[in-house]
């Protein structure tokens, strides 16, 4: 086969754009209207311990949220405060954070003894995603980036979160998993599959440059593809995905992943074994991971072992798995927190996220790293660090309120307060908050008025 010559970065179209002109809050930066559904008014969060990164680390600090952006972080006595149509939240004694993310998900997937029909049925899958959105939002999670859904159904969600017709946080979406014929997740697939709509078998480098023009014409703010696949194959993958400005992750093992890391892949997924010359390259060149733990965790604990596949051809244990984190930390390679949560896993929330939490800590992270990784170094690797991620004035304004002091114990994660996203109350005492639906006029009576 040829060799390609892959772009190594993805393309930053906003060179083309005039700074002034408002594009989506995606990856995708498509030119949207000035106008936008941001919520009137705002709210107010006082007296609360604001955590900014690991280096300012926790302050006392107020945030005034307008519309769907903060608006200020101004020092904790500062009466100088808006007015008009702010609700004031007193959040003494709490910590505001960051909405966290979750890199890592798979809205769609099927349950354990689910028939055939309803494991495959377009309805049961939307109706199995919307029920796992709110467990995340529940857990004080706001943006999930779902690495491989049924058919449009991420992208359908997505856009009705984004016009606040359902609650959920901000879906991410890749589409489908892009693979090589009997790879990764198609191992085995046949018409009468639950995989069928989820999986992309590609042959060739111009079949998996048309896997990502299908996924991207479906509307994907980031490729996923995973092994095996040639140099040539993964090589034409990411030169496509770049051109049209989107990151590839990547599910890669052994001499895969040095094959993706040469082709110019961002993200590598799992603690999957990789050689040391490979971490090196990847922290040369700049690719990030999420390592994804606790599923593993998991797996090892109900199954005794991850059987039955061509792609997990070799040992791995939890403490091998630690070890790939800990050498990729040293390197100084980004981070950010997935779980990969599948089947019914989703149930365990929040401790599952809090459990990959602690896998970064056995690893070497501080509890300020760790929460770093589950909000600005999560962003940075949805290339959405600009919109998200930190406690900033312009930003987005998703933000989580929690009962206690998680800079000095991870556990007080799990005790949720209340959740914004977008500027908008979604969880209120631990609860998903829904607001009233405010009636349309009848005809006559718009007529009338």
């Amino acid at each position: 086969m040829p060799h390609c010559s892959p772009r190594k970065t993805k393309v930053d179209r906003s060179e083309w754009l005039d700074p002034a002109t408002p594009v989506s809050d995606s990856p995708r930066r498509v030119p949207v209207p000035p106008e936008t559904e941001a919520p009137e008014g705002g709210w107010i969060l006082k007296g609360g311990r604001v955590f900014f990164d690991s280096d300012r680390g926790i302050q006392q600090a107020t945030v005034i949220i307008e519309g769907n952006e903060i608006a200020a972080v101004v020092d904790p006595g500062d009466e100088d405060l808006p007015q008009d149509g702010f609700a004031v939240i007193d959040v003494s004694g709490k910590t505001v954070l960051p909405g966290m993310i979750d890199l890592h998900t798979h809205l769609t997937y099927s349950e354990p003894g689910l028939p055939i029909d309803e494991a495959r049925s377009k309805a049961a899958c939307t109706l199995r995603a919307t029920e796992r959105l709110r467990f995340y939002l529940e857990s004080g999670i706001t943006s999930v980036r779902d690495a491989g859904s049924h058919w449009d159904i991420p992208f359908r969600l997505k856009d009705w979160i984004a016009d606040n017709r359902i609650p959920g946080p901000r879906i991410f979406a890749a589409g489908c998993l892009i693979t090589a014929t009997g790879g990764h997740g198609a191992e085995n697939l046949t018409p009468a599959s639950d995989r069928v709509g989820k999986i992309r078998e590609a042959a060739g480098p111009d079949d998996w440059r048309e896997a990502v023009r299908e996924q991207f014409k479906k509307g994907a703010d980031v490729i996923k593809i995973a092994s095996h696949f040639s140099r040539c194959e993964v090589e034409a993958a990411v030169d496509e995905a770049h051109t049209l400005g989107l990151k590839v992750m990547c599910d890669a093992e052994t001499f895969y992943i040095d094959r993706a890391v040469e082709a110019g892949v961002d993200v590598i997924e799992h603690p999957l074994p990789r050689s040391a010359e490979a971490i090196r390259k990847m922290a040369q060149l700049g690719v990030q991971a999420v390592p994804t733990l606790v599923p593993y965790q998991i797996i090892f604990a109900q199954e005794g072992g991850y059987f039955h596949s061509t792609s997990r051809r070799f040992s791995f244990s939890h403490e091998d798995n630690l070890e790939v984190v800990r050498s990729m930390r040293t390197s100084g390679i980004t981070m950010g927190i997935g779980t990969d949560l599948v089947a019914d896993w989703f149930r365990y929330l929040p401790d599952a996220y809090l459990e990959e939490m602690r896998g970064f800590i056995d690893a070497g992270f501080t509890i300020l790293e760790v929460l770093e990784a589950a909000t600005l170094r999560a962003a940075e690797i949805l290339d959405m660090d600009h919109r998200l991620g930190s406690i900033q004035e312009g930003k987005l304004a998703d933000i989580l309120v929690v009962d206690g002091r998680p800079d000095e114990d991870l556990d007080d994660l799990g005790e949720v307060d209340r959740v914004f996203r977008d500027g908008r109350l979604v969880v209120a005492d631990g609860r998903l908050h829904i607001r009233r639906h405010k009636p349309r006029s009848l005809p006559w009576q718009e007529d009338e008025a």
